[in-house]
């Protein structure tokens, strides 16, 4: 018997009706003559409920116990879950992070998995039972509840098809697949019937909602066969695979993200290695930067400025502030007005057509670029945050007019 490992997210759940309706999926795949493992998000919007609560308790409050109080909402899930299998008649059995021997980092709210004693799980796989593990949620060697970063049940899922040699890894959303953009601002955005891992891994670097960085790095790492699929209709969904076009011309998506902030340093002595020491304290904290940016002053400074993810915002500060003597900076501040858009395609570094379409585009659109970053992969702009959704449908209907979206 194969192993099948799905995930569903938060607004899968959200009530009583869509829970019985997992459940039965759930029940179909076992039906198949699969062995399954679920992993399942909080419900709804109970994690910010969570996070509400610990805010308002002290807003100050150590990450530790704050982790602590969010892993209620998926250990609620599968108990839940695990009952309404029950009452169907399909024998299931819940698991939290403990239980499943998912060991993580001690970094609470951003940890990561190191390693996976299945031992527990397979047993009760041999047993006949479906099994429910919580996601987003780890256990360090001293038994302490970590948090894996949001989006992390993606990453349980996926590194529990790894650590069992699933056949698939099934991760069900509320939309039927991986788009061209996002349908909530491109109404004719196209579904992809596949993309590659590379090419998936830089939309959700890039901001994309549908999977976390991490879980598609872990799958192209391990060769896990990822799929993404629509818990409310039987839609096809998206594969992600490896790359198996020698050349390929398409833009695989047009990425918008307004959840970002710029970070500026100015009066930093201009020496050598002054990145370096920029980056190394970033990595401590597991803080990704882009758009770099420096401008020689002319007493001898520079200015620096990069841009991070939002939610990471007073992170960044606080590290920053607590190295002021190691960086020897003058001032630091910040902009939260800027929006990044981002061209995917595996063709970019090879086919001058795509940047020259993506410029045009907004150009004739009005759009005033601030800055530009490339790799060999993509594209990327910021642009006005009051400009994004404007940019985001003048660049994706261009590409659609010209065929370069599959």
């Amino acid at each position: 018997m194969q192993i099948v490992v799905q995930k569903y997210g938060g607004s899968s759940l959200a009530t009583w009706e869509k829970m019985e309706n997992v459940a039965k999926r759930i029940i179909k795949a076992k039906e198949a003559g699969n062995k399954v493992v679920v992993v399942l998000s909080a419900r709804g919007d109970f994690t910010e409920e969570l996070l509400s609560m610990a805010h308002t308790a002290n807003p100050h409050g150590s990450k530790r116990e704050r982790d602590a109080l969010v892993s209620i909402g998926e250990q609620m899930s599968v108990t839940l879950m695990a009952l309404t299998l029950q009452k169907m008649g399909c024998f299931a059995k819940s698991l939290n992070a403990t239980q499943a021997g998912i060991m993580s980092t001690a970094d609470f709210s951003t940890a990561r998995i190191k390693r996976i004693k299945t031992q527990k799980i397979e047993n009760e796989l041999n047993k006949g039972n479906v099994v429910l593990v919580t996601g987003f949620q780890g256990v360090t060697a001293e038994g302490d509840v970590t948090t894996l970063g949001r989006g992390g049940s993606d990453t349980t899922a996926v590194a529990l098809a790894a650590a069992l040699q699933a056949s698939v890894c099934e991760i069900y959303t509320d939309v039927e697949g991986v788009y061209s953009a996002d349908p909530r601002i491109v109404p004719n955005a196209k579904k992809l019937p596949e993309i590659t891992y590379l090419e998936m891994l830089e939309l959700s670097a890039l901001g994309a909602k549908v999977l976390q960085k991490r879980s598609v790095g872990l799958a192209k790492k391990y060769g896990v066969k990822l799929m993404v699929l629509s818990s409310l209709s039987e839609a096809s969904g998206t594969l992600i695979k490896e790359e198996d076009k020698v050349e390929n011309i398409f833009v695989s998506g047009v990425v918008s993200n307004k959840d970002i902030a710029r970070v500026s340093i100015s009066g930093i002595v201009d020496a050598p290695g002054v990145w370096f020491k920029v980056f190394s304290i970033m990595k401590k904290k597991d803080i990704s930067i882009d758009f770099v940016e420096q401008r020689k002053m002319g007493d001898g400074t520079k200015d620096i400025s990069f841009t991070i993810d939002l939610d990471r915002l007073e992170d960044t500060k606080d590290i920053l502030q607590k190295n002021i003597n190691q960086l020897s900076f003058e001032e630091m501040s910040h902009e939260t007005n800027l929006a990044k858009l981002s061209v995917v395609s595996t063709g970019v570094a090879t086919n001058p057509g795509v940047p020259s379409l993506m410029f045009e585009a907004l150009f004739d659109a009005g759009i005033n670029i601030d800055s530009i970053s490339t790799s060999e992969i993509k594209i990327s702009v910021l642009v006005d945050v009051e400009d994004m959704e404007k940019a985001t449908k003048a660049l994706h209907d261009r590409f659609l007019e010209e065929n370069f979206i599959r």
